[in-house]
C-alpha cells in the first residue's frame, strides 16, 4: 500500500457548497487543509462538460476529487480523464444518502455491497497516479455497525484503498431525508477509534458533528485525520487557525487585507469570464461569525452581490463593516 499523506485536517465534500469558489476562499485561510470537491458523478465526467466539472485553480491544492459511481469500468474512465487535471487524491463516495444518489445505485447504499466497492477501488487503482480513498458511513438502516464497518473496511483495504474517512453515523435510507441523516442518527466516534486500533498502519479519518478546532484536536488523539463539513462552511473563519493549531505551523493572525484583495481579484476574474458575483460571495457569508460588524457584512454580501452590475467593490464594502481590531484581540 502506497503511503498516504498526513492530511490531519480536511474540509468535507458538500454538494452545492464546495465548488471552486468555495475552495479558493478556504485556501486563503489555510495552506495545509485538504479540500474536497463536491461529489462528481462518473457518468458526468465521461459524457458531460469535463472542464466545468473538473477544472480548478492550482492555488487550491491540495485538492481531492470525490467521485460518485458503482460501475468499475466507468470509474476507471472517470479517473483516467481526471488524471490530467492534477488532483491530489481520488475519493469514492460511499456515504451520501440522497434519493438522487440512491437511484444511481451509489453513495451510502453501497455499504451493503462491500465486494462491489472493493472491485471499484481495485479498478480505480489500476489507473490512478494518486491515492485512492473511500468515504463511508458506519452502516445503513438495520445493519449492525460493529459487524458491517470492520468487514467493509477490510474489503476496501485489501483492494488497495490508501485511506478511509468515516462519517461516524449510520445513514437511514428509509425514513430520513438527507438533511435529517446529517443530524438524527446518533454519532458513534468510539467505533471509528476502535477501527484505528485494528488498522494501525492505515490512515483513518473521522467526520460528523465536529464543530470546533478543540474537538478536532481531541479526535486527533485517536485517529489520523479529522474532516469538518458544515462547521467549516458556516463558521469559515475557524479555518484561519487550522495551520497553527492542527499542524503546528508558526503563523499569526490571518492577513485579512490580503484575503479581501485575493477574493476581489478572484471575483473580478470570474466576472470577466461571464460569471456573477454571487457565485463567489455566497460562500463568504460564514466569515466572521460572532465578530462585531458580521451582521452588516452578511447584509452587504446578500443584498448587493445580486444587483445588476455588482462587482468586487461589494466585497470591499462588506469587509469595511468588520471590526478587525476586535477580531485580532479575540485571536
Amino acid at each position: 500500500m502506497s503511503r498516504y499523506p498526513q492530511h490531519r485536517f480536511s474540509v468535507a465534500p458538500m454538494m452545492d457548497w464546495t465548488d471552486r469558489h468555495c475552495r479558493f476562499l478556504h485556501r486563503q485561510l489555510s495552506r495545509r487543509a485538504l479540500l474536497y470537491t463536491e461529489m462528481v458523478v462518473a457518468d458526468g465526467i465521461i459524457h458531460g462538460d469535463r472542464d466545468r466539472l473538473l477544472c480548478f485553480d492550482q492555488i487550491e491544492q491540495p485538492v481531492a476529487l470525490q467521485l460518485g459511481g458503482s460501475e468499475p469500468d466507468k470509474l476507471v474512465e472517470a479517473v483516467r480523464i481526471a488524471t490530467d487535471y492534477g488532483y491530489d487524491e481520488i475519493n469514492l463516495n460511499v456515504g451520501c444518502p440522497s434519493d438522487r444518489v440512491q437511484s444511481g445505485a451509489f453513495g451510502a447504499c453501497l455499504m451493503r455491497e462491500a465486494d462491489l466497492v472493493a472491485r471499484c477501488v481495485a479498478a480505480m487503482k489500476t489507473v490512478a497516479d494518486v491515492p485512492v480513498t473511500v468515504k463511508c458511513r458506519i452502516g445503513v438502516d438495520e445493519q449492525d455497525p460493529e459487524i458491517v464497518l470492520p468487514g467493509f473496511v477490510r474489503s476496501v483495504v485489501d483492494a488497495g484503498a490508501n485511506a478511509v474517512w468515516v462519517h461516524a453515523r449510520k445513514a437511514w435510507l428509509e425514513g430520513l431525508s438527507p438533511k435529517e441523516n446529517r443530524d438524527i442518527p446518533p454519532l458513534d466516534y468510539d467505533i471509528v477509534y476502535r477501527l484505528k486500533q485494528d488498522y494501525p498502519n492505515l490512515f483513518i479519518g473521522i467526520n460528523g458533528g465536529i464543530a470546533s478546532l478543540n474537538q478536532v484536536l481531541e479526535h486527533l488523539n485517536h485517529v489520523d485525520g479529522v474532516m469538518l463539513g458544515r462547521a467549516a462552511y458556516h463558521n469559515t473563519s475557524l479555518l484561519a487557525d487550522v495551520d497553527r493549531q492542527v499542524y503546528g505551523d508558526d503563523v499569526g493572525v490571518t492577513d485579512w487585507d490580503a484575503v479581501r484583495a485575493s477574493m476581489m481579484a478572484h471575483a473580478d476574474a470570474h466576472l470577466a469570464a461571464g460569471g456573477r458575483l454571487i457565485h463567489v460571495t455566497r460562500h463568504m457569508i460564514g466569515l466572521f461569525q460572532g465578530v462585531r460588524g458580521a451582521r452588516r457584512f452578511r447584509q452587504v454580501l446578500s443584498a448587493d452581490a445580486v444587483r445588476p452590475g455588482a462587482g468586487p467593490e461589494v466585497i470591499a464594502a462588506a469587509f469595511d463593516a468588520i471590526d478587525f481590531a476586535g477580531l485580532t484581540e479575540a485571536a
